[in-house]
């Protein structure tokens, strides 16, 4: 496939008083094709500055962040900020056709928003078709000046992003899924900073390589870029103490094993102080459902300093994919600092109450030969998304008709065995949108269906962060679930694992007008229509209402 180039221009900027200094950081970004030799396979991709993963975005707490985008590719492009809360910006938010229409061959687009009260590590990604495989990287928010960590600083900090590779071309791999009705194929490797690390079929292949110094602490801030698969990841012989997740301060407790699903990050520091030496470093698959993945092992090595290249590694298992135990020992430990300076507000009261069910479904399709007639889909609440032609965001703001209704059913329409075999496997379809006043406050419970299979599905919110307030196996009850809820010091994420055969409750304030997506992380999951939207109407006053559209928003 003949990619050309799509060129970035990113300028940050905090918006100080005059006379105050102000540090203007800028970033060009070139997407650029360019020819790759992972697992002996030498493909053009897409990538940012010719690099895969991208590069890193380093700003402050209340930086403003512009970031010009100019498509010269045959594709539509649209760029989202995972995790940056968009306050007001809904315009810069990125997920094609629900804030905005993409950015066409041969047009631009300047994102405009600011970093409000946030700290940590999170991830840029394309937001439209599957090009986010090769199109991601890190957005690194540092303190202000002079507020330190909570946490002992790290001789050095280290990005490592979790990844996905495939031989083919992703978008060939997605539009043969589509017309076959049936999933597509799974990714060829994972990788770890772009390195599959060495494997069977390419023994020349190396990987990436951490380099310590004994008895020094490092802060790695780990992040999920793949397209379809929750990761273990651990380094053997060490001890990693979880500090951060999704870019909000954590009580910090120490594990060997994280668990990280797509769009997720954990920051972590590990010590160096094991005996001089190489460590295996792994990143692998978890999926306790019978679902296909891809079971390589991604591998890097943390190597002491002073230690010779050819001496031996230590090595590590990986867990076994169905190891729901690991994973659910990193998740239950999770805690928000909630410390006088970071407190957890979790709204303890509730105005708008949603019950949604997850999951997979089967439609009639005349074309789908390898399918016998059907179609695999995904829902919520049995509601298929359909996108539109026009992007939502912009047909509230202008009052476009016709674009999507605001009846998303708050709770099934059919009450059932959720975690059970239901008799009706088929889906309805619609564009709709759940409709919340400025500053109420909204509890989700996502429950996991048995439909075809049940399954783990890390949903992702837009727009805002939120509260976890309670999990849990099989079906979800109202009257007694409740009475076990944390509302002291939950986690606070803006991605959440529903869990395989169960269910997740959220807490959210709607402090922030405008229209927000809410999808399965899962890539091919959002294709096939695992995603609604939330629209969050206008305060009073200026202070509390979507900003006007900027002048070069992209048309449909």
């Amino acid at each position: 496939m003949k990619y050309s180039w799509v060129r970035v221009l990113v300028l940050v900027a905090c918006l100080l008083p005059a006379l105050v200094e102000c540090r203007v950081r800028q970033y060009t970004f070139n997407v650029v094709l360019k020819n790759t030799n992972r697992l002996c396979a030498s493909k053009p991709i897409v990538t940012v500055n010719g690099r895969f993963p991208g590069p890193t975005l380093y700003v402050r707490e209340d930086d403003t962040v512009l970031v010009r985008v100019v498509n010269h590719v045959k594709y539509n492009v649209s760029i989202h900020w995972h995790g940056i809360r968009q306050l007001r910006t809904g315009w810069s938010d990125g997920p094609a056709y629900i804030t905005q229409c993409p950015i066409q061959t041969g047009q631009s687009y300047l994102y405009n928003f600011t970093v409000t009260g946030q700290r940590g590590t999170l991830l840029w990604h394309a937001h439209v078709l599957w090009l986010r495989a090769t199109v991601h990287g890190a957005i690194v928010i540092l303190p202000k000046r002079g507020v330190p960590y909570p946490f002992p600083k790290p001789h050095k900090e280290v990005v490592v992003i979790l990844g996905e590779w495939w031989k083919s071309d992703v978008e060939a791999v997605i539009n043969q899924a589509l017309s076959s009705g049936l999933a597509p194929n799974v990714s060829d490797a994972h990788t770890i900073n772009g390195h599959p690390g060495p494997v069977s079929n390419c023994p020349s292949q190396g990987g990436f390589s951490l380099q310590v110094e004994a008895g020094k602490t490092y802060l790695l801030r780990i992040i999920n870029a793949a397209l379809n698969e929750e990761l273990f990841f651990k380094i053997a012989g060490h001890q990693l103490s979880v500090v951060e997740v999704d870019a909000v301060y954590t009580k910090p407790f120490k594990i060997d094993t994280l668990v990280i699903a797509p769009g997720q990050t954990t920051n972590a520091l590990i010590t160096a102080d094991q005996s001089s030496g190489k460590y295996l470093m792994a990143a692998s698959p978890f999926m306790d459902s019978p679902i296909a993945v891809d079971n390589l092992t991604a591998t890097a090595t943390l190597h002491y300093s002073g230690t010779l290249a050819s001496s031996p590694t230590s090595l590590t298992s990986p867990p076994p994919p169905n190891a729901t135990a690991v994973a659910n020992k990193f998740v239950n430990s999770l805690r928000s600092l909630n410390s006088k300076k970071y407190p957890a507000k979790v709204p303890l009261t509730v105005d708008h109450s949603l019950f949604i069910t997850v999951g997979l479904g089967i439609n009639p399709c005349a074309t789908c030969v390898a399918g016998n007639g059907s179609r695999a889909v995904a829902s919520m609440n049995n509601v298929t998304f359909v996108m539109p032609t026009t992007a939502i965001l912009q047909a509230h703001y202008f009052n476009i008709s016709g674009v999507y209704t605001t009846d998303f059913p708050a709770n099934p329409p059919v009450a059932f065995n959720y975690t059970g075999s239901p008799a009706n496997l088929q889906t309805t379809n619609g564009t709709k949108v759940y409709r919340v006043p400025y500053n109420s406050t909204v509890q989700v419970v996502l429950q996991d269906t048995g439909i075809i299979a049940t399954e783990n599905h890390p949903v992702h919110l837009h727009g805002f962060n939120f509260f976890a307030v309670g999990k849990g196996l099989g079906n979800y009850n109202p009257k007694t679930d409740p009475q076990n809820f944390n509302l002291i010091d939950p986690v606070e994420r803006n991605t959440i694992g529903v869990p395989s055969g169960g269910w997740t409750a959220i807490r959210f304030l709607a402090d922030n007008p405008g229209v927000w997506f809410m999808h399965c992380h899962l890539e091919v999951h959002t294709t096939w229509g695992l995603k609604m939207a939330f629209l969050v109407d206008n305060g009073k006053g200026p202070n509390q209402s979507i900003i006007p559209p900027p002048s070069d928003l992209p048309k449909c």
